[in-house]
């Protein structure tokens, strides 16, 4: 799969019936389902967190593109956030949305970004 459908995929919430039948059966962390990839490699140098994240970061683009490249929910974030900011990869589960009210105090959400 590309890495456009498969952001398309995460957007929609979408990518875990698209990625692995036992993923439809249960829901299953982001980490986890990164990590079936190639280990916790996938997204860390040698398997452990950067200090800065930064590693991890190139690691999301290099398979989900830049968040430039992505929906008008990611592209004004381009330059200002990593994609661990928001999409928080051990806390959260595929297809889960992070809450745009953690940093807008403002009402939107991902939802109303879109239209």
């Amino acid at each position: 799969m590309s890495k456009k459908i498969l952001s398309a995929l995460f957007g929609a919430g979408l990518a875990a019936l698209a990625l692995s039948p036992a993923a439809m059966a249960e829901s299953q962390e982001l980490a986890e389902m990164h990590a079936e990839m190639d280990g916790c490699e996938a997204c860390h140098a040698d398997g452990e967190p950067s200090a800065d994240g930064a590693y991890e970061f190139e690691q999301c683009q290099s398979c989900h593109g830049t968040l430039d490249e992505m929906d008008a929910v990611h592209q004004p974030h381009e330059g200002n956030l990593m994609c661990a900011d928001c999409h928080a990869p051990h806390d959260m589960n595929v297809g889960d949305k992070p809450a745009c009210d953690s940093c807008h105090d403002d009402g939107r959400t991902a939802e109303s970004t879109l239209k």
